[in-house]
């Protein structure tokens, strides 16, 4: 058999493009973007994770146009965001102003403000619910008719409810360091290439952009021996965080003149690191660190496993490769790691048919010894 360049070709791909179409469209169904929003939440989160861009309905239709492929619909995200223009750097957001719809503690079961379970899937039985099959519009109005009543029978707070760190109490006994702010400009990844030694900003960057199932099995890795961070979970934040612009005029910075341009539901996650750290007598004593996770919606396992490899970059320990930044960074981007998989399906003819070559010259000359 001979392989030979491909010329042409044109009339094949368009044939390709036009069946990937008919394969969508073949069985006469048109899944509404509005629909996707509606109903695909954890896909929407994860997508505009991965891709960097908060947009429930782009990252929507992007899942629609991928047919349910999360890395394709991550790299369509990742390439409209390109195109975007960059206009504004956002202040700094204050986690405490999380407008909190979920919020547990692992490691205390009495938190100041209280556990919020929220929506969350940890507690269902996880089996197969068949009535789905056969779901009713009328059923679904009326039982949101008698939830919306259970609601309205609550009473509300007359103001908006903050809650407090659990890392805060636990600094004010002297259990944690306390750190100054740092309020120097972070570096943007998505403007320039990521640089070794990556700065702490840099690898929070790439960890919460990270693809998904990539961040949690290192993290996982790290728990089963592979790394040396096992922490306890601190505390896990679901909610909305407000955004401010400053005045692109005013040369001096006042927060009555920021401008408030919307707010990004995320999930936070601060876990209790321990580390043995030796004091001013030289004897060893335990102490604890924070690991931070935060990402795009709710995707709690993400930012978990986020604040692990965190944790493991900020110690770097060469026999592990968790502990490695270049590993670690370096192969958990969804469209670097796809793109580079996939470009194996690429032609390779004239490297292959080199090292075909050589194969059968070998070959050929150990018949002739023969």
């Amino acid at each position: 058999m001979g392989y030979v360049a491909v010329k042409g070709g044109t009339k094949a791909i368009e044939a390709s493009i036009e069946r990937l179409k008919y394969e969508r469209l073949k069985d006469e169904e048109i899944l509404e973007v509005n629909t996707i929003l509606a109903t695909m939440k954890a896909m929407i989160d994860q997508v505009m994770s991965e891709s960097s861009l908060y947009s429930p309905y782009l990252a929507a239709l992007a899942i629609k146009q991928a047919e349910g492929s999360m890395e394709e619909a991550v790299f369509l995200m990742r390439a409209h965001r390109s195109t975007l223009p960059r206009l504004y750097y956002s202040q700094t957001v204050e986690a405490e102003s999380m407008l909190v719809e979920r919020r547990i503690s692992a490691s205390f079961k009495d938190i100041p403000g209280g556990q919020l379970l929220g929506a969350t899937r940890d507690y269902t039985h996880r089996l197969l619910d068949f009535q789905l099959i056969d779901e009713d519009q009328s059923d679904n109005e009326q039982w949101l008719r008698d939830y919306k009543d259970k609601l309205a029978a609550t009473r509300a707070q007359n103001e908006v409810q903050y809650f407090p760190k659990v890392v805060d109490y636990l600094r004010e006994e002297g259990l944690f360091e306390k750190y100054e702010k740092n309020n120097t400009d972070p570096d943007d990844i998505t403007k320039q290439s990521l640089q070794f030694p990556a700065s702490r900003s840099a690898k929070l960057q790439v960890l919460t952009r990270g693809q998904t199932g990539a961040v949690t099995s290192l993290g996982y890795a790290s728990l089963r021996g592979y790394g040396q961070v096992h922490p306890n979970v601190g505390e896990v934040r679901v909610g909305n965080l407000p955004i401010y612009v400053a005045h692109p005029n005013e040369m001096e910075q006042d927060e009555e003149n920021e401008f408030y341009i919307g707010e990004i539901r995320v999930t936070e996650v601060e876990s209790f690191v321990p580390v043995t750290v030796k004091n001013e007598q030289n004897e060893s004593e335990l102490e604890f660190e924070i690991g931070y996770g935060i990402c795009y919606g709710q995707n709690e396992t993400k930012a978990i496993a986020m604040s692990i490899l965190d944790q493991c970059l900020e110690h770097p320990e060469a026999e592990f490769p968790t502990h490695d930044e270049e590993f670690v960074l370096l192969h958990i981007d969804s469209v670097e790691s796809t793109g580079f998989i996939s470009h194996l399906k690429l032609p390779h003819y004239v490297t292959f048919q080199s090292k075909l070559d050589s194969v059968r010259q070998v070959k050929g000359g150990d018949k002739d010894e023969n």
